[in-house]
């Protein structure tokens, strides 16, 4: 079954670049609603012209709460209401998890998980008064298998996104409200170049792993499997459909990671479920 598809406004995050871009092209290109968020007007109008009718680009601080709360208020004024919002901005931060410096890991998580949660903390009163609307958070595969050596702070702010749609999910049903966690593989945007990538400042050469896998993203730019315009259109199918999956896995590289990681767990807990279940005050089993 699909639900009624015309006119539906969204609001985009990250929607000068990558696939942030080509959500925003496509649903402009069917004759729906945009409001798109960049850190400037100028990439905005670039990346998809002037305003019209069906766009409005708004210049956010995303790590500003009154920020991100002018421009929700801008976009309902303008268009009366919000039917999808796309949680898409983020970068992507390395470092040994020794090397990293709190401010690094704390600018991390503003932009990839405060920022997030104040779009929902401001988008959700009106999907709420609506008792419609859905929520996509774009995490990574590494938000859902965190075995990336070198890439403990960037993991775990996806962890934290993916962990929060899923509490959404849970929250927001009862209200009509949908949520999905996206998982992408690697896509090819320019989430590897300086533009989204940040290499901690101090290194250690104790910890060759994470280097050897800062080495071989590096040597990924441009040859990602991933095509944003697709992840795009899945993006669009998944909010056309009456049960929408809470995880969305994006790509043969995904699905394989979440393959692997979901047996790495069962063989875990089969290993240890005679020693785990002998913690329980009670032996009755459920």
């Amino acid at each position: 079954m699909q639900n009624h598809q015309g006119n539906k406004v969204w609001f985009i995050t990250g929607a000068a670049r990558g696939i942030g871009l080509s959500l925003a092209r496509q649903l402009l290109a069917r004759g729906d609603k945009v409001a798109a968020t960049s850190r400037t007007l100028d990439s905005l109008h670039k990346a998809l012209g002037n305003d019209t009718a069906n766009l409005l680009a708004l210049q956010v601080d995303l790590v500003s709460e009154a920020s991100v709360q002018a421009a929700i208020e801008q976009t309902v004024a303008t268009f009366g209401r919000i039917d999808v919002v796309v949680n898409n901005a983020g970068y992507g931060q390395q470092g040994a998890v020794e090397a990293l410096t709190d401010e690094e890991v704390r600018r991390n998580f503003e932009v990839n998980v405060f920022a997030p949660l104040h779009v929902l903390r401001h988008s959700l009163p009106h999907l709420r008064q609506q008792r419609s609307g859905h929520i996509f958070n774009v995490a990574s595969i590494a938000g859902f298998m965190g075995g990336y050596a070198g890439w403990g702070s960037y993991v775990a702010t996806k962890f934290a996104l993916a962990g929060l749609t899923e509490t959404l999910a849970a929250e927001a049903a009862e209200l009509g409200i949908k949520a999905t966690v996206v998982y992408p593989g690697p896509v090819r945007t320019e989430f590897l170049t300086n533009n989204s990538l940040v290499i901690a400042q101090r290194s250690i050469a104790d910890y060759t792993a994470a280097q050897a896998s800062l080495d071989l993203h590096q040597g990924l730019d441009g040859k990602q499997d991933g095509d944003p315009e697709k992840v795009a259109l899945l993006i669009q199918q998944a909010a056309s459909v009456a049960e929408p999956p809470v995880h969305l896995f994006v790509g043969k590289v995904a699905n394989g990671f979440a393959d692997e990681k979901q047996a790495a767990a069962r063989r875990d807990i089969d290993a240890w479920r005679g020693a785990s279940e002998a913690t329980d005050l009670s032996l009755i089993h459920i």
